[in-house]
């Protein structure tokens, strides 16, 4: 996600706060509260996380290593290795296969994602992949470098890059229709990029409006509409169709993880500043901010588990914040050791 990862993988700002408050749910009938905090320890920081719906379990990439968790138990189940700067995973489920994106070996490592043993890494044709994606239109994995204003397709069976596609920005977060087209936003731009994944062209570029430097980008796929959110507190509704602007909603500071849940026409975003913006979708047009949650600063990359429309979201501690010098005017805290947890958020 967004470089530096705020604070994730440069392991900086924020002091644990209080867990997430007990808040109404889009409906006004239920209340959100932390029902399960797993203490998983391990080095490094956090990005992406990935929930598995068919094997229910979470993907946490984590540096140097991805945590498999099972979701109804909070266990840890394995931990992949031979990684390098892991930023995201995406898996293959006809093929039992994932993939994890090397931002620092400009590379995809292959996994098996039954045993979680690691297979081929091979290079890809850009600089720093970070979000990485599966399309059942095409059967291919892309992976969107982050460096290099490019994104890699590559054939899962084979292992090898088959394409390479210029994008007019740097790619950040994508989403799949899961019918040949591909939609990712570009930072440095402020722009969403619209790719056909079968012919792997860009088709259409659309700004954000006054979004300024987009993150986290979810699809719903049953009303085209697509959710982006900005470093400048707001949330941007985009049509997926023609990309004419539909609507803003403020959030909160630093965010970077965007999810949609089409059971509840609930959007919500994970923000750095220790808030969990939770938004309704009153019609494909229209969305209100139901409440605003207080959760651990930089619990800002999450996932949806589907089934049980629980959210799980990384968290950690971090020291006191060191006196500013000369070389470092503005320093940051840093994570305390073994202190990452997974945090599960829902309704009793």
């Amino acid at each position: 996600m967004k470089c530096p990862r705020s604070g994730v993988w440069t392991l900086a700002a924020g002091v644990m706060i209080g867990l997430v408050a007990a808040m109404p749910s889009a409906s006004g009938n239920e209340v959100l509260s932390v029902l399960h905090r797993y203490e998983l320890g391990g080095e490094g920081g956090w990005d992406y996380l990935t929930f598995d719906a068919s094997s229910r379990r979470v993907f946490i990439t984590r540096g140097e290593h991805v945590m498999v968790v099972d979701a109804d138990s909070g266990k840890l189940l394995g931990d992949i290795t031979g990684v390098r700067h892991a930023h995201g995973v995406a898996l293959v489920p006809g093929m039992k296969r994932g993939y994890v994106s090397n931002g620092h070996g400009d590379s995809v490592t292959s996994f098996d994602s039954d045993s979680l043993k690691v297979g081929a890494e091979f290079p890809v044709t850009g600089k720093d992949p970070d979000a990485i994606l599966f399309d059942d239109a095409s059967d291919h994995v892309f992976a969107f470098n982050g460096h290099s204003n490019n994104v890699s397709a590559i054939d899962p069976v084979s292992g090898k890059v088959v394409a390479t596609i210029a994008v007019p920005g740097r790619p950040e977060f994508a989403v799949s229709d899961g019918h040949g087209l591909l939609y990712v936003n570009l930072e440095d731009t402020a722009h969403i990029a619209r790719v056909d994944s079968r012919k792997a062209t860009v088709t259409a570029t659309w700004p954000l409006g006054s979004c300024k430097g987009p993150t986290g980008l979810a699809l719903d796929i049953l009303h085209q509409r697509l959710f982006s959110v900005c470093d400048n507190r707001q949330l941007v509704v985009l049509d997926a169709v023609d990309g004419k602007l539909v609507a803003t909603v403020p959030i909160g500071d630093g965010p970077d993880a965007v999810v949609y849940d089409p059971q509840t026409a609930t959007v919500y975003s994970s923000n750095g500043d220790g808030t969990l913006t939770v938004i309704h979708q009153d019609d494909k047009d229209h969305y209100r901010v139901v409440a605003s949650v207080t959760t651990p600063v930089r619990s800002k990359t999450m996932t949806l588990d589907p089934k049980t429309h629980h959210l799980f979201l990384g968290a950690a501690r971090f020291g006191a914040t060191p006196a500013p010098t000369k070389a470092e005017p503005e320093p940051k805290p840093a994570m305390l050791p073994g202190s990452f947890s997974l945090i599960e958020v829902g309704a009793p």
